[in-house]
């Protein structure tokens, strides 16, 4: 099927990507909701201009749905769906992993745009997926952590096996799943070449460590 990927610049996204092509789909479309307000992807907090060379880099439209959060996120969410039903899309890769709500609302969106669901990484160990990850060659820089659940000090830090193990070793979910930690995906198999950014000064607000990234 010719389908668009979620994707807000995160590891589990752009794995989610990939697998979508392994099994055959065709990716036409990454779709990110967009906080217009701080002028970042909502949850990844990635801006526009990454967000764009991210699609280049992966030869891919980039469709931006500029929304608050609450209500308006759904309904944005399904009439962007709408839009890209109109345009020949048949369906929409997410890359939740095993929590049953996030399924379900994502695969909600969906039937109401009346587009099929696929994910790709669903009901699968998380600490397999992320060796996976960076055994295929991702890149994903840590950049927002919850330090009331995860040290500070990981942030920054491109993830590999052996910190993967030491973010579980902390007692904090190795893929993150549960907000501990999020993700930048700058290189790997998705991409025809890296993306280019660079960082900004990290800032600590509210128990979130967060480490802007930008172009360069």
């Amino acid at each position: 099927m010719d389908v668009a990927v979620s994707y807000s610049g995160g590891k589990d996204g752009a794995l989610a990507l990939y697998r979508a092509r392994q099994l055959g789909h065709t990716p036409r479309v990454l779709l990110t909701t967009f906080n217009d307000a701080a002028e970042l992807s909502w949850f990844h907090g990635v801006p526009e201009e990454l967000l764009r060379r991210s699609a280049e880099a992966a030869g891919l439209e980039l469709k931006l749905i500029r929304c608050g959060f609450g209500d308006d996120y759904a309904r944005d969410f399904i009439a962007a769906l709408d839009e890209l039903r109109a345009q020949g899309i048949e369906g929409c890769v997410f890359g939740d992993i095993d929590i049953q709500q996030h399924f379900d609302w994502s695969d909600g969106v969906c039937r109401s745009a009346g587009l099929q669901s696929f994910f790709p990484l669903w009901q699968q160990s998380r600490r397999d997926l992320v060796y996976e990850s960076v055994d295929s060659g991702f890149r994903a820089l840590i950049t927002n952590i919850d330090t009331t659940r995860l040290s500070a000090r990981f942030l920054g830090m491109t993830l590999s096996r052996e910190l993967a193990e030491e973010i579980a070793a902390e007692g904090a979910d190795i893929c993150g799943e549960n907000g501990e930690y999020h993700t930048f995906v700058y290189d790997g198999p998705i991409f025809r070449h890296p993306v280019p950014f660079t960082t900004g000064e990290p800032t600590l607000n509210n128990g979130r460590a967060v480490l802007p990234v930008l172009p360069d």
